[in-house]
């Protein structure tokens, strides 16, 4: 009896305990990516001043954090592949929209050789997922830091992205900041519903965002 009880319970555990995080998974093998876009001016605040990212000597407003592989619950990482790594020439093209070169080549060690595409083809393929989502300009705009509803965000992006649902965007947090903006896409690129655990909107009322300087 105490073992079936024993059973039983680590069967409730297992049901109920979060999706695990996969590392050397195969490569190709997930279900749809996350677009992650971030807002430089709190990158920076928080972590990018600190180690004087010249990301933060610029102008830059939403940038590409990365095109995440996912499965419908958790993601794959750091993937087996016999692609071979971007040449510094490949990911310094990438700095227009990531920042900084670092930030591609991080991105496609731990993501990117999850995607079954060389590493060109993939990062090809983030800046066609970059290009595709309209960034409403009104954010470039602001002369000054403001608090407002994370929803806002999200409102924001459904309005210039004629299409998009709730369902497939979300807007995270960090520090009571708004930290970045992610949106669900299948293989081919095309919006669709994310999973029930990226799903996770930021409920801030005042929310602080930061103005370019």
């Amino acid at each position: 009896m105490r073992k079936r009880i024993v059973s039983a319970l680590l069967g409730l555990v297992l049901l109920i305990a979060p999706p695990a995080m996969a590392e050397g998974e195969r490569a190709g093998d997930f279900d749809y990516y996350v677009l992650s876009l971030s807002w430089s001016p709190t990158w920076c605040t928080l972590e990018g001043e600190a180690r004087n990212s010249p990301q933060c000597d610029r102008d830059l407003g939403w940038v590409l954090h990365g095109l995440w592989p996912q499965y419908e619950q958790g993601y794959p990482s750091y993937c087996n592949t016999t692609a071979r790594d971007p040449s510094k020439r490949e990911t310094a093209a990438m700095e227009d929209i990531m920042g900084t070169d670092g930030a591609a080549w991080y991105q496609w060690k731990k993501h990117g050789r999850c995607a079954g595409l060389s590493a060109s083809d993939y990062l090809a393929t983030a800046r066609d997922a970059y290009a595709k989502i309209t960034r409403p300009e009104v954010f470039r705009k602001l002369t000054k830091d403001v608090k407002l509803p994370a929803a806002l965000i999200e409102d924001a992006f459904m309005k210039e992205n004629a299409g998009l649902d709730k369902n497939e965007i979300t807007v995270t947090c960090k520090a009571s900041r708004i930290q970045e903006v992610r949106i669900c896409l299948t293989k081919d690129l095309e919006p669709r519903r994310c999973g029930a655990d990226v799903i996770r909107d930021c409920t801030l009322d005042d929310a602080l965002f930061e103005a370019i300087e």
